[in-house]
């Protein structure tokens, strides 16, 4: 068959997966995906490089294969293709042009003549340029885990990072979740990206270190506050960190909102993180609260038990490298660090580290026995034990004005039973006991009524956005609370 007919069925192909991703999701991947040749029975298509193939393949692979076949009537095969450093651009590509005739938004959109492999690669691959100062070098895109839970924090990212100012969609990007998620790691991966493709300039500092600054400007002379806002409103990116340490310094507020009125105003792009949704900021300005709100805002969770496997793993990897010793730490152990810490990733990589370090320093293989008694302290620590359903009842019933006498009463009222739903959630949610020791913390109730409740929230939350940021506010309250 003529290749222009097999072209005929890849269009046909995109065209109908555009209409079930939608134009955001369909945008961010396959417009990087380009088709290049045929052959019998297979179809050949370039992608920009092997960070995007990884990430593109067992996603979105079977989904082409499988409509092609439907179009064609027959099998075709698929085949992804990076292109190789130094060649030219393929005959099917459109023209570049030469270096000195780049443009702004040329450079902005990382196209590259000359390094073709790296014009969306993540930092780590190809890389050119030294590394930002302000940036660790280890929050790349390329040694973040990818998994169900943050896939779309991370495409959000990936988007920014190809294409920074040039969506409101975008601008500003928020992502917000508990302490250890990640957080720092993707933002970070956005400078990083930018700062190796482009020659935009970068600025990447702190919550507190902004307040500080403009703290020590406050008291300096005029010539100081000007140069503060130079520093703040002539970049291409700029990228705060822990934005809800700002909450408490009104005169921080309103410079950062200045600031952000003017970078906005010239299509610069920022990104910031949060611990908590912005609508949780009560001591936020509310203006400053709703430029937060007019771009993307994303939320970190804890990853599922197979995503913090995978993640422990590549540390695992990662440490080796820059240890430069093949050390084994068996999966039965990373199991078991997993099931002890349940606070954040962080603090099971910091266990992960200790390990890694007892077996670099003496020089011996980590067995369970000894990752128990190396890691015991930290196990130990009240903030991973098994979450009290006191705690739980407390909490609830007071952002509901009730006592904990009150749940577990016999009262049916709407005002207790929603209450009571919502606490018997939470503690399925949050601690390790059985529907049946649920059920008698409640008043001796039933497993089912406990299951009925479970399945009530559970089920509504999905749709019902209030409900679901209740849930999430609460979860944050209960762990708070358990940590005092």
């Amino acid at each position: 068959m003529a290749d222009s007919d097999y072209k005929i069925f890849w269009d046909e192909t995109l065209s109908h997966i555009k209409k079930e991703l939608g134009e955001e999701e369909y945008g961010i991947w396959f417009s990087k995906v380009e088709y290049i040749r045929a052959e019998e029975s297979a179809i050949y298509a370039l992608v920009p490089s092997t960070f995007f193939l990884d990430m593109f393949k067992p996603k979105y692979l079977p989904k082409i294969t499988h409509k092609l076949g439907e179009l064609a009537g027959k099998p075709l095969t698929v085949t992804l293709e990076v292109p190789k450093k130094g060649t030219k651009p393929r005959e099917t590509a459109s023209p570049t042009p030469k270096k000195e005739e780049k443009t702004a938004q040329t450079r902005q959109n990382f196209s590259s003549p000359d390094d073709a492999d790296t014009s969306q690669a993540p930092v780590g691959v190809g890389m050119k340029k030294r590394n930002h100062p302000q940036l660790q070098e280890e929050y790349t895109f390329d040694t973040y885990v990818v998994g169900e839970i943050n896939n779309y924090a991370f495409n959000a990212a990936a988007a920014v990072a190809r294409n920074p100012g040039s969506s409101k969609i975008y601008n500003p990007l928020l992502i917000y979740g508990g302490t250890g998620l990640g957080k720092t790691h993707l933002m970070q991966a956005i400078g990083h990206y930018i700062n190796q493709n482009s020659d935009l300039k970068i600025l990447y500092i702190t919550g507190e270190g902004f307040m500080r600054e403009f703290i020590e400007m406050v008291a300096s002379s005029q010539k100081n506050k000007d140069a503060f806002a130079k520093k703040y409103r002539n970049v291409d990116a700029l990228l705060i960190d822990d934005i809800h340490t700002i909450e408490r310094g009104a005169g921080t507020q309103d410079e950062l909102f200045y600031t952000f009125e003017a970078l906005y105003n010239k299509k610069k792009q920022m990104v910031f993180t949060c611990d908590r949704p912005i609508s949780e900021l009560t001591k936020m300005a509310p203006r400053l609260q709703s430029r937060f709100q007019w771009g993307l805002s994303v939320e970190l969770q804890l990853p599922k038990y197979e995503e913090l496997m995978a993640i422990l793993q590549k540390k695992i990897i990662l440490k080796k490298t820059e240890l430069k010793k093949d050390i084994i730490i068996s999966d039965e152990i990373i199991e078991m660090i997993i099931k002890n810490i349940s606070s954040n990733v962080r603090d099971m990589e910091g266990a992960l580290n200790k390990l890694m370090g007892y077996a670099d320093l003496v020089n011996k293989p980590v067995t369970v026995e000894i990752a128990q008694r190396e890691l015991k302290d930290i196990f130990a620590d009240p903030k991973q034990g098994n979450m009290s359903v006191d705690i739980i009842q407390r909490v609830v019933a007071e952002e509901h004005h009730l006592t904990p006498n009150d749940l577990k009463g016999k009262k049916r009222t709407t005002s207790i039973v929603r209450p009571r739903q919502i606490s018997m959630y939470l503690c399925r949610e949050l601690t390790e006991y059985s529907l049946t020791e649920i059920g008698e913390a409640f008043g001796n109730r039933d497993h089912t009524t406990v299951l009925h409740s479970c399945k009530v929230i559970e089920e509504e939350s999905r749709s019902d956005t209030n409900l679901y940021s209740t849930l999430e506010r609460l979860k944050r309250m209960i762990k708070e609370y358990n940590v005092k």
